[in-house]
């Protein structure tokens, strides 16, 4: 019998986004083509692999999963290495960062919605 999923929200493209599976949201990921010495590069060109998540619609899933499974190496939601480190040491307390950077972006979305006069209807 298949495993069931639930569905646990969409991804900055709208797309709905089942739990953490990988294989969701990373077939819509800008990265997919790309080469894997551009998202595991070093020094300077990590910046130019972070240009590549700067418009990638599942850019907090592809973070999310990182942050939450501790993954050392290459550019992830368009963080470095280093960066989330960095990040994971300033927030030892969270135990879903997808739960924390979804509930973020609904947030985010609800603010932006109200400034440009958007009802939202719970």
């Amino acid at each position: 019998m298949p495993k069931r999923r639930r569905l646990v929200g969409t991804g900055e493209d709208g797309v709905g986004v089942v739990g953490d599976d990988q294989e969701a949201w990373g077939a819509r990921a800008s990265c997919r083509t790309a080469a894997p010495e551009e998202l595991f590069a070093e020094g300077a060109a990590q910046n130019r692999a972070k240009v590549i998540c700067s418009r990638c619609p599942v850019r907090t899933e592809c973070l999310a999963h990182a942050l939450d499974h501790r993954i050392e190496y290459g550019i992830w939601g368009g963080m470095t290495e280093r960066e989330r480190r960095a990040l994971l040491r300033r927030r030892p307390l969270v135990t879903s960062w997808r739960r924390l950077l979804e509930a973020a972006r609904l947030e985010h979305e609800r603010v932006v919605g109200a400034e440009h006069g958007q009802t939202w209807q719970a």
